[in-house]
């Protein structure tokens, strides 16, 4: 995939809502972001549709900016190629109104890891297939890995390598945040399946956040048909935020860590491990799942927040969360 997004204004760009607001031009659009440039007999054939409803959808996909055809030569004659312009839409509500402070992101592929040492049983695979050998802590090396959609070990660790972009923020920061689906690993599934994984930034350790199990009652909202339903199907999205006064999971404190502690000022990137520790109480193993697997189709997100309002401030600092 080229990764090519377009954020969409709601106020602006009417045709695009409108050429999304169909269910059958919703099944063109997801059939050729998985199947890439399909004919129109295809798609129809695939879709179960008559044809003439295909391509009277494809038209309106194509006025909308949607979709992209080309007359291909064919045994008998030329044949009508369909292409996605978009691999991601974005709805965004815009607003004029000042905002109290400024974020920068950065999403992580979950396959471009920098360093790994894992063990069995491991493995990953992409929206397609398998990457490498499944139960070979080796194939987690091959360069396929890079297009990894989801990643599972017993014990063991990844390592992501962010860029540190706090200088660019230009201020104190106020929070530094992660979020990311996961679960626990388990052969087969298993929901009551404890695990516990340890996140460290720069070497320091945010502390230790249990996972309940390993999910596959049911597929996953964004989990390819081919993966197998007795596999992990989807995790949960977790969010770790380091402030002033201490490190969160979605508002629940796990530690004394602070911003302080990690000294961003003298790394130049800002690396990310997750962890499940061999000789850990509940070495539970680990899913991680990223775009196009599980309930949340997003790989793994760093965001930096500054320059926040007295409220936000707040907020982030924990005083504001409730602990159940």
């Amino acid at each position: 995939m080229s990764g090519k997004f377009r954020v969409v204004d709601p106020e602006k760009d009417i045709a695009i809502l409108r050429g999304l607001s169909s269910p059958i031009r919703i099944s063109i659009l997801k059939l050729l972001h998985m199947s890439g440039p399909t004919n129109i007999n295809v798609i129809a054939d695939t879709l179960e549709l008559p044809q003439s409803s295909v391509s009277t959808n494809v038209r309106a996909l194509v006025e909308a900016g949607l979709v992209e055809t080309e007359a291909r030569n064919a045994r008998r004659g030329t044949q009508k190629v369909c292409r996605a312009v978009y691999d991601e839409l974005i709805v965004t509500f815009k607003s004029d109104a000042p905002t109290d402070g400024d974020t920068i992101d950065v999403s992580m592929p979950v396959g471009l890891y920098s360093v790994c040492d894992v063990t069995a049983p491991c493995g990953l695979c992409s929206i397609d297939s398998i990457v490498g050998l499944l139960d070979v802590p080796a194939s987690f090396l091959e360069p396929d890995r890079m297009k990894a959609a989801l990643l599972w070990f017993t014990s063991g660790f990844v390592e992501y390598q962010f860029p540190n972009n706090a200088n660019i923020i230009g201020s104190e920061l106020d929070a530094l945040e992660f979020s990311m689906e996961v679960s626990s690993e388990v052969p087969g599934t298993s929901a009551d399946w404890p695990s516990d994984i340890t996140i460290s930034v720069n070497g320091k350790a945010l502390g230790v956040w249990t996972s309940p199990g390993d999910f596959g009652d049911r597929r996953g909202l964004y989990t390819p048909g081919w993966w197998a339903l007795k596999g992990s199907q989807y995790g949960m999205l977790k969010t770790w935020t380091v402030t002033r006064s201490g490190t969160f999971v979605d508002g629940v404190r796990i530690s004394d860590v602070v911003l302080s502690d990690l000294d961003l000022a003298q790394h130049r990137s800002i690396r990310l491990r997750v962890e499940v520790k061999a000789d850990a109480r509940h070495p539970g193993g680990v899913n991680i799942f990223g775009h196009g697997f599980g309930n949340y189709d997003q790989d793994i997100v760093l965001r930096l927040r500054r320059g926040s309002s007295t409220a936000q401030r707040k907020r982030l600092d924990g005083s504001d969360f409730v602990c159940i």
